[in-house]
């Protein structure tokens, strides 16, 4: 696979590598003089400011996507033996909250064209153990809500949303983090809105609001991140065995001024999107992401898919080539039935889900970042251009 001749690139393009500024830097800073670093009103600034972005009642900062996901399946309840409905195309912790809840996931297959789960497919798969519906935004694209919570009510289920790619996600002109019952979004290091670790849980519900709060610090009374400020020791107890799930003010100081730039960010990733569609539409060798009306992509992900029929290589030699002409890419994702755990746990097998196992075969995510330069985005299409061209059947 070793080319002969010098790569597209003389420096290596890390895939998702995030945009931080000034601003974010000096907040930080000015966390650390203050010497309030772990949760305090940074974060729960950040928490109002989120809130506001996305029109719901409560946000919940947390450490993760991954903690509000196992947050918002204590609040709807469930528990062992309970089934949740849920993509194999998504990252594990999707699927790995469901089992930490002693649950079982069960997959539906997606839809080639949008990679998301499969609304006409859900309804085969309800049984009277089945507690909720866990739809992922993959890559930032909306799925078809509408059906998804129509399905919900018939059914008596609830919807969590795993929206950790869709910050600026909008379907039918409402976002999402207002749609399902609960949401979780990310802030990992090469999120949207980064915070290098960390997450935010949306609901309109008051209650499990309050529950979620609780549970996300150790299961002790409200405001027990006080108990340390300048009004002294705040008296307080434990009424839930809860985790250690809170953000810092560390992590949300990146994130109040991410927020801030939220819309502007987009739109440099829309840029670059459309300049990836102009390049690769017309290559026979690759399927690009469809194009929907009625929804707001919140374009984290540039997904190709390659045509392994019309090239001498498969979609991991593709990457290879791409990494010998020094661009970064990601692999979103493999899909979850055929990982060991839950291959040998639940008897999955290839062939069970067709969908998912020809976009996981085929799919490669090209960089796509607020941070990229006009020189980056030509390296990558003249990359994955020099790259067909050369392996073309």
């Amino acid at each position: 696979m070793t080319s002969s001749d010098s790569p597209v690139r003389d420096s290596f393009l890390v895939f998702g590598s995030p945009a931080i500024e000034e601003a974010e830097i000096q907040e930080v800073v000015a966390t650390l003089r203050s010497g309030w670093l772990s949760t305090g009103p940074k974060t729960h600034l950040f928490e109002e400011e989120f809130r506001r972005y996305i029109g719901c009642h409560h946000a919940l900062a947390l450490n993760s996507c991954t903690a509000g996901l196992h947050l918002a399946l204590d609040a709807i309840g469930v528990g062992e033996g309970d089934e949740v409905i849920t993509t194999p195309v998504t990252f594990a912790a999707t699927a790995n909250v469901i089992v930490h809840h002693r649950a079982h996931p069960v997959f539906v297959d997606i839809r080639r064209d949008t990679m998301n789960i499969d609304p006409e497919q859900i309804e085969a798969k309800i049984t009277p153990r089945t507690r909720a519906i866990l739809p992922v935004h993959l890559a930032g694209r909306p799925c078809q809500m509408d059906a998804i919570m129509d399905i919900a009510r018939r059914h008596n289920l609830f919807v969590v949303e795993d929206a950790a790619h869709a910050v600026e996600a909008e379907y039918q002109g409402q976002k999402v983090g207002t749609i399902g019952h609960i949401t979780a979004f990310s802030f990992y290091v090469t999120k949207n809105v980064c915070t290098g670790e960390g997450g935010m849980v949306t609901t309109e519900n008051d209650d499990w609001a309050e529950e979620m709060r609780l549970r996300s610090l150790h299961g002790i009374s409200k405001d027990a991140w006080k108990r340390y400020s300048a009004e002294g020791y705040q008296p307080y107890e434990t009424i839930y065995p809860g985790y250690k799930f809170n953000m810092m003010d560390i992590q949300a100081s990146l994130g109040i001024h991410q927020l801030a730039r939220v819309e502007e960010n987009h739109r440099v990733r829309e840029r670059w999107w459309h300049r990836y569609n102009e390049a690769f539409s017309e290559m026979p060798e690759l399927i690009t992401p469809l194009e929907e009306e009625g929804i707001r992509h919140s374009r984290h992900l540039y997904t190709i898919l390659i045509r392994p029929e019309r090239l001498q290589i498969d979609r991991d030699q593709f990457v290879e080539a791409l990494k010998e002409e020094n661009i970064g890419t990601g692999i979103h994702f493999t899909t979850l039935h055929l990982h060991a755990y839950y291959r040998q746990t639940f008897g999955f097998r290839r062939g069970d889900f067709p969908n998912a196992e020809f976009v996981s075969d085929r799919t490669i995510s090209l960089p796509l970042s607020a941070k990229l330069t006009e020189r980056d985005v030509d390296d990558v299409v003249a990359a994955v251009r020099k790259v067909s061209d050369r392996y073309r059947r």
